[in-house]
């Protein structure tokens, strides 16, 4: 049996760096896609710690990065994310208050500890593999646009999952357990109409409405409802429907999200709710576009892996909180009208056969390459993520307890892949029957995410926010790729 006491006090001595990432990237608070000052820290930290960069800017996704040290197999990956919420800014006070910078973003989802401890665990985890003489491969990959349900699943185009043995994640949450669920596939359709105002009141059988084009194609879409299965989900958000009353609109905009149990009913659903979009455009003599912004695949559970790292949190978890930390929790559930059982003490048994409503760009990894994750709590129970009470939990000793004790289940993890074969070998051979035969083949129309790139401005800004990243740890890269950087 492997003795992690060595590698847990590696852990323990990373815990300043570790919490220094999440407070900073707390801070920083980015939104998809514009993640600067946050990607940048932490590769600049894994550069640091002996970490090579390989690569940067994989698929159209600037902020994206891959982390690499060691040599042979295993090949270990540990995910990183670290973009923010709008409108979830917060202060860590049990009170909905405006952060003190006055930034209106928040980390309400914990993406500030995922990325810390994804880290703190791959440092750890390397130091010890030096010192014991262990073989293998760390690698760490920078997943920007998590909130936008679109960064991982453009990043497996780019091959960089395609040999690895293992990929490990982790999430904040307001439980502890394995996260050995099965979320549905959904894909993102951008649908406009165009058509030709004309004055609503004096000629309006001059126009033609792109609005009527919208009304009929959710009606229609609400009406396939009835034809969808139990699993399946669809939202939509009416993003422009005109500008004034009195004039026909020639332009109208609709995203539509489908959610369903595999990306083959994914598809499926896709292909009719196109066909409805063409059939509102010839009911009202106007054009539509259907652009596709993404599908990402269902996240596949892995029993053995679950097994493995519900056995580790048993030993780091839960936490012993103090009785300020649990008052604190219990003022946001007050604050929220929920029960006031505080944060929780308690690690659940691995769940199995689970089935889940909402996806995660992690379902595309999950088809590429064995995978698990940690979910620990670091926000009261009963508090749901993206909400003002999470913010501030994720930037204050509740959050800072939680990265680390995470960082240690990640940490032991990756050990005992690289360690125990066996556990290998049965987590392949689950994976593979989970697959089912099926490949892996993208819903996205392209193997870039366009909304990714980024404008000369943005490149600017970014690369001077890697010269910082870099120079505040006395470390050169040759990171002016698009643009030269002012700060120099």
């Amino acid at each position: 049996m492997t003795d992690y006491k060595k590698l847990d006090q590696e852990v323990t001595e990373l815990s300043d760096v570790i919490w220094d990432m999440a407070s900073n990237v707390w801070d920083f608070a980015e939104l998809s896609y514009e993640e600067f000052k946050s990607s940048a820290l932490e590769s600049a930290v894994l550069a640091k710690h002996g970490f090579s960069i390989t690569h940067r800017g994989l698929s159209g996704l600037e902020t994206s990065w891959v982390a690499e040290w060691g040599t042979g197999k295993p090949v270990v990956g540990y995910l990183v994310e670290f973009d923010a919420l709008p409108g979830l800014g917060n202060d860590t006070v049990p009170t909905q208050t405006p952060a003190k910078n006055g930034n209106t973003n928040g980390h309400g989802c914990g993406h500030n500890l995922i990325g810390s401890s994804s880290i703190g665990a791959a440092i750890a985890l390397k130091r010890h593999m030096e010192k014991e003489g262990i073989n293998g491969t760390i690698r760490v990959i920078g997943c920007p646009a998590e909130e936008a349900l679109n960064g991982k699943n453009y990043m497996v185009s780019s091959g960089i999952f395609d040999d690895l043995d293992v990929c490990l994640h982790n999430h904040p949450a307001m439980v502890n357990s394995a996260l050995n669920f099965h979320s549905t596939a959904s894909v993102d359709l951008l649908i406009e109409w165009k058509g030709i105002s004309s004055h609503a009141g004096t000629s309006p059988w001059e126009g033609r409405s792109a609005l009527h084009a919208a009304e009929i194609f959710l009606m229609s879409a609400n009406m396939m409802r009835e034809q969808m299965e139990p699993t399946g989900r669809l939202h939509y958000q009416i993003l422009n429907g005109g500008a004034a009353v009195n004039v026909i609109p020639d332009y109208a905009k609709v995203l539509v999200r489908y959610r369903g149990k595999s990306a083959e009913n994914v598809r499926k659903y896709k292909l009719w709710l196109e066909d409805m979009a063409k059939g509102a455009s010839l009911s009202t003599q106007t054009t539509e576009t259907v652009t596709n912004l993404g599908g990402i695949y269902d996240l596949l559970p892995n029993d053995a892996l679950a097994e493995g790292i519900t056995e580790h949190m048993r030993r780091y978890l839960p936490i012993d909180w103090t009785e300020e930390e649990q008052e604190f929790a219990k003022s946001i559930q007050r604050e929220m009208n929920k029960p006031e059982d505080g944060l929780s003490t308690t690690v659940m048994n691995v769940p199995y056969g689970v089935e889940v409503g909402g996806s995660s760009d992690v379902g595309d990894v999950s088809w590429k390459v064995p995978t698990m994750g940690v979910m620990f709590a670091s926000w009261p129970q009963h508090i749901p993520p993206h909400q003002w009470g999470c913010t501030a939990c994720n930037g204050m000793s509740i959050g800072r307890k939680a990265g680390l004790q995470a960082a240690h289940v990640m940490a032991a993890q990756g050990l005992e892949i690289m360690t125990n074969p066996d556990l290998l070998k049965k987590a392949t051979a689950e994976f593979i029957s989970n697959k089912n035969n099926q490949e892996y083949v993208s819903l996205n129309d392209s193997n870039e995410n366009p909304r990714g790139i980024l404008n000369d401005e943005q490149l600017t800004n970014y690369d001077c926010c890697l010269h910082s990243a870099l120079e505040h740890f006395g470390l050169d890269e040759n990171y002016h790729r698009h643009a030269h950087c002012k700060h120099d």
